[in-house]
């Protein structure tokens, strides 16, 4: 079960934007590899690699908080220095690099994102008005021919987009790639993953500990419940899954994961596209179990153990297991249709117009209510997810319904709708309309059948709304309600098997 621990080890994000300081200088691009040997001339390249697993903390916005140490070479002074070990939906502006070390002060000059990768298209506009070799096939022969580029077409198209080829070949320009590009050998300063290049200054010479923290897209989760119920009865068994996907383009090997549940606020966040793939990571008897702590206002939950999460994987986790919780079945009757307009309608309009609230419907609505709290299993806050309800019939599950839930504090109780009932029957219809607009009142009488079909007792609440004016009372009423807020109220009927009973009542308004 999740379990909420004294403590769990977590750095705050607002220690990395304090950082910010150092990086108030920072400049960020999307230059080509090649318009960078000018700079390659003047300062060695020092390639960087992570020091131990990347720590991420994600969230429900399909972004994530990624976390890295590592050491990268430098010399005492300006140094030009890379780094690879990064994802390819990295957000360049929210980049802070900082020292380990307080006594190994590193300054950011320049910061430059390179995320044009070597691909066909970058090498064919890298090589525009240049004759390159081409394989063709002809006749189920290949044959090595030159051909000049003319116009690559990479970002010549319509808004920034690519467009068609244009390439020169046995003396005739042609329109699309004669066959495949034979590029000479790359070079040493060619990218095959996009990189973070710095201009840094260091107080010292040696390999600088440094700390990297950014924000990408394309990484998210969410919590997936299954219940399954026993026929009669209240008691059901209760799991959580949670569900990963991360298409961020880059992997993280042995990731120190942390998961952050509440409604963050962030600007522009991308929609989550599918994932390639589908992993399950089934539970173990004993497993470690998820720790969950409060973190600022919102939740944070610590996995147990490391976690792969590959470039267009989807993982799920057990998180929670619960053997008994009591989830309360209740039958609900909302006979009125209501249309979704009038609440855009003034209450003039409601009160004078006499067919309002007259449409019926006969279906019984089946809710569960769960307890979040300790005496029931739980007590713990749930993040926002689908709960699927199964019921076990003699040797089998069969599903019975799902609904979401909203991120859930302790102590609180869900209420989720799964599905009508079949042998349960509503009706209701106006039974009277009386209006004096003079003495400035109005009556209005309901009554509402209920029809219990099925071989056991049942209890039913019907809910009625008041929405003829804010001033009512029921003039009349064939038994006790229970007042629910100032515009609805609720009769409890209680059924035998194939029993027929009838609600009355009238409400007078007044204004």
């Amino acid at each position: 079960m999740l379990s909420k621990p004294a403590s769990v080890p977590f750095k705050s994000a607002h220690r990395f934007t304090s950082a910010l300081s150092f990086t108030s200088a920072l400049s960020f691009s999307a230059a080509i590899p090649f318009a960078l040997r000018a700079l390659t001339a003047l300062l060695p390249a020092l390639a960087g690699s992570a020091l131990a697993a990347p720590s991420l903390t994600i969230y429900n916005g399909n972004f994530a908080v990624v976390r890295d140490n590592l050491e990268l070479p430098v010399n005492k002074g300006p140094n030009r220095v890379q780094y690879q070990n990064i994802s390819r939906q990295l957000e360049p502006d929210s980049v802070v690099l900082r020292s380990r070390n307080d006594d190994w002060q590193i300054r950011v000059l320049e910061q430059n994102f390179l995320a044009n990768v070597v691909s066909e298209p970058l090498l064919l506009h890298h090589f525009e008005g240049k004759t390159v070799d081409f394989e063709i096939q002809r006749n189920d022969k290949t044959e090595i021919l030159p051909g000049k580029i003319i116009r690559s077409g990479y970002g010549q198209g319509s808004e920034g987009g690519d467009s068609e080829p244009i390439i020169e070949l046995e003396g005739k320009t042609r329109f699309g790639l004669p066959g495949r590009p034979l590029f000479p050998a790359l070079q040493d300063d060619t990218l095959l993953q996009p990189a973070l290049q710095w201009q840094l200054e260091s107080s010292q010479a040696g390999k600088a500990p440094l700390e990297i923290a950014y924000l990408t897209g394309g990484m998210g989760w969410k919590a997936d419940y299954n219940i399954v119920t026993l026929a009669d009865s209240d008691q059901v068994s209760l799991n959580g899954w949670v569900t990963f996907t991360n298409n961020a383009g880059q992997d993280f090997k042995q990731a120190n994961v942390k998961l952050m549940a509440g409604d963050v606020n962030k600007m522009e966040s991308a929609p989550m596209p599918r994932a390639k793939g589908m992993m399950m990571a089934a539970a173990m008897d004993a497993a470690p179990q998820v720790t969950e702590k409060a973190l600022d206002e919102f939740h944070l939950y610590s996995l147990p153990r490391p976690l792969d999460l590959h470039d267009g994987e989807t993982k799920q986790v057990e998180f929670l297991q619960v053997a008994s919780v009591k989830a309360k079945k209740r039958f609900e009757y909302d006979g009125a249709t209501i249309p979704d307009y009038y609440r855009t309608q003034r209450l003039q309009d409601i009160l004078s117009d006499p067919n309002f609230g007259t449409e019926s419907n006969k279906k019984v609505r089946i809710l569960r209510e769960i307890k979040n709290a300790k005496d029931n299993g739980l007590g713990i806050p749930l993040p926002q997810g689908r709960v699927r309800f199964y019921q076990q019939d003699e040797q089998q599950l069969e599903f019975i319904g799902e609904n979401n839930i909203d991120h859930t504090p302790k102590d609180e109780t869900l209420r989720l709708y799964t599905g009508n009932a079949f042998d349960i029957v509503g009706e209701r219809e106006r039974a009277d309309f009386q209006i004096n607009t003079q003495e400035k009142w109005l009556k209005e009488s309901f009554k509402i059948t209920l029809k219990n079909r099925k071989e056991e007792k049942v209890s039913v609440n019907v809910v009625e709304h008041l929405y003829r004016w804010h001033n009512w009372e029921l003039a009349q009423k064939s038994q006790d309600f229970t007042k629910r807020n100032a515009e609805t109220i609720e009769f409890v009927v209680d059924l035998k098997p194939d029993e027929e009973k009838v609600v009355t009542y009238t409400a007078r308004y007044s204004w």
